[in-house]
């Protein structure tokens, strides 16, 4: 979980951009596009013990579901904030690593995705110094930031969480050519 907070001095990293669900296919298109030929792993960052953290593990459940292979962290298996490091030591050096994650932000960027050729910092907003990972960064900005992160996440909506995770996963499913524009839902059903 990080935190997108502009006004509090966090600005947003150069290169970063506020992106909407629809947007998200173009962005990874841009990813498949530069690594058509090397091999694409997504890293899906956060728990199955928080409703706003969640948002990496449902987005990994849902991208093997649409037939991605090299996906870490799902709600089976998370990589949460106690598995981040040995997780990057299993990513093979030729890999291209999409990092995922749910972060707080600004009232008017929640539900909208932050997306970057960069790495994330996850868990920012609970203070952790967790190490940066990913080639390329999506973190959706699940909820406010406020003056206590833990209870934010506890009390985030699940059922918007789980749109997010279904927008991601439909956007990559069209971005890489596993579904057709016409056919994405962009949505939780």
């Amino acid at each position: 979980m990080s935190i997108y907070t502009p006004n509090q001095g966090r600005e947003r990293k150069p290169g970063q951009q506020r992106t909407s669900a629809r947007e998200l296919a173009a962005f990874f298109r841009l990813v498949y596009e530069a690594h058509r030929e090397q091999p694409i792993t997504f890293v899906c960052i956060g728990t199955d013990r928080s409703t706003g953290d969640s948002l990496g593990p449902l987005a990994g459940t849902m991208l093997k579901n649409k037939g991605f292979a090299n996906v870490l962290g799902t709600m089976d298996k998370p990589c949460d904030a106690h598995s981040l490091e040995s997780v990057i030591t299993c990513i093979p050096s030729d890999h291209t690593v999409v990092a995922i994650d749910a972060c707080l932000g600004l009232p008017g960027s929640v539900g909208l995705f932050l997306t970057s050729e960069g790495p994330l910092w996850p868990a920012q907003s609970v203070g952790l110094d967790l190490p940066g990972i990913g080639d390329y960064s999506v973190a959706g900005v699940v909820n406010a930031y406020g003056p206590k992160p833990y209870w934010t996440l506890q009390t985030t909506s699940l059922h918007s969480v789980l749109m997010m995770a279904s927008q991601i996963a439909e956007a990559a499913a069209v971005g890489f050519g596993l579904q057709e524009e016409e056919a994405a839902q962009y949505g939780f059903r």
